[in-house]
């Protein structure tokens, strides 16, 4: 097989690359092992200065690696120049935090003296999706490394060449040979990698069923595993809402990235005193969304990623449509080169339609109307998801006693959600276990090994 990079902005062929065998796997896979051996004895100071390397040539070379994920997968450039410097600073938070939070910690206890002292575990494999190309890598790799594990890299097919430029950042940072790999193979050798015994972590986002093949696989070979999978991320609007703001608030959240994002607000939950005006605001905005090149910064909504996914997408918008949900704007593909779909709402979606239940992985907004804050919250909560949410209201104490009730990872208040280095991110339910980030994300990997001294 072979992996091909394709242009979704104008469905052209960029390149295509020939899949490893299993010899030349086998090898990169022996070589990350090696590498890592020789890392964990690095100080942490030198590790710290690879990824200040690291971070300083995604600044200067910012906007290549920002042109490179936009004609890859559509984003918007200046959303891509965005996530160029957003790796940059997270190599950086570790770097500079690194050393302090794997410090080891004093314990009292029967011992003359004991402790936790926090050791790198091997080899992660990272297996990543492709809409925040360079960010998702980035956000694995910076703990991983500053931990002293080594990282080979199984990216998503589509991204081949974002794969391959973010390891060739690593080489040129002079970082030990086969500390970061990027492996050419495809999903079917995933499974080979976890069983290997040079392989000895794996950390994943993408879809749920992606999640529970690898989950079972490295169960099945007892390796930790930390998941980050799908969202349908509430965004319940009270009555006392700043209704400006949160209208600004929702269209950002909601077509980010062309709505390809986990953590994007995917369904607008309104109580009866605001649902009108929300809607009409709402709606104002959305259709003022400009469509096209997103190498064009005044565009504001540039292609999905693939063919596929809009197809999927708009399987989703129609069924829904024909068990009730009203559409209010747009839900329908554009008719032009590239994948291309108009940014919409879907107004009474209930229970019984796909919208309700299902992720819709694009720039669509459904609205879901409630009797009250109650009600707000049981919906809220009827979601085989949990990974984000939000909550809009003047009353932030209010909205801070809801938040205690919601099912998610994460519950921000009056501000959209967002990764952010210094605080833990990760879901619970379908959206998957384990965090990323902060403290916690850079504990994740290594072994919290207890130290006994009579």
């Amino acid at each position: 097989m072979t992996l091909v990079s394709l242009n979704p902005t104008t469905n052209s062929l960029i390149h295509t690359y020939d899949n490893w065998g299993d010899g030349r796997l086998k090898l990169a896979l022996e070589k990350a092992h090696a590498a890592q051996k020789e890392w964990a004895k690095t100080p942490y100071p030198l590790r710290a200065e690879v990824l200040h390397e690291v971070a300083k040539r995604l600044r200067s070379q910012r906007d290549r690696f920002a042109t490179l994920i936009t004609q890859e997968m559509g984003k918007l450039l200046r959303e891509a120049r965005a996530e160029v410097e957003k790796c940059a600073a997270v190599c950086e938070f570790y770097a500079q935090h690194g050393e302090d939070f794997l410090r080891a910690d004093l314990t009292e206890s029967d011992a003359g003296k004991s402790y936790v002292a926090y050791y790198p575990l091997g080899v992660l494999l990272a297996v990543m999706p492709w809409n925040f190309p360079f960010w998702q890598v980035f956000r694995a790799a910076a703990p991983a490394l500053m931990a002293g594990n080594s990282l080979v890299l199984k990216h998503a097919s589509n991204v081949p060449q974002c794969a391959l430029a973010i390891e060739d950042i690593f080489r040129d940072s002079k970082s030990l040979e086969g500390l970061f790999t990027t492996l050419m193979i495809d999903a079917g050798q995933v499974a080979d990698v976890i069983a290997s015994r040079n392989v000895h972590a794996i950390t994943l986002t993408g879809s749920e069923s992606a999640g529970r093949k690898v989950a079972a696989c490295a169960g099945q070979h007892l390796k930790k595993c930390v998941l980050e999978l799908g969202g349908s991320d509430p965004f319940i609007v009270l009555h006392d809402a700043d209704i400006e703001l949160t209208v600004e608030m929702a269209v950002t959240s909601r077509f980010l990235n062309c709505g390809q994002s986990c953590i994007a607000a995917k369904r607008f939950i309104v109580v009866p005193q605001i649902a009108e005006e929300f809607l009409r605001q709402f709606k104002i905005k959305v259709d003022s969304l400009r469509i096209g090149d997103p190498m064009d910064d005044a565009t504001q909504i540039g292609p999905l990623a693939r063919l596929d996914l809009r197809e999927t997408l708009h399987e989703q918008v129609s069924d829904s449509i024909s068990k009730g949900a009203i559409p209010v704007t747009g839900c329908k593909p554009v008719e032009r080169d590239g994948f291309f779909y108009q940014p919409s709402i879907l107004d009474h979606v209930t229970n019984k339609t796909r919208a309700f239940h299902e992720e819709l992985f694009g720039p669509v907004a459904i609205i879901i109307r409630v009797q009250g804050e109650e009600d707000a919250l049981h919906i809220a909560n009827e979601t085989i998801f949990g990974l984000g949410s939000s909550i809009w209201s003047k009353d932030t104490a209010h909205a801070e006693q809801l938040a205690s009730g919601i099912q998610a990872g994460c519950t921000f208040i009056n501000g959209i959600v967002k990764s952010d280095p210094r605080l833990p991110f990760g879901g619970i339910k379908n959206s998957g276990y384990g965090r990323e980030l902060s403290k916690l994300g850079i504990h994740e990997f290594v072994n919290a090994k207890t130290v006994w001294i009579r």
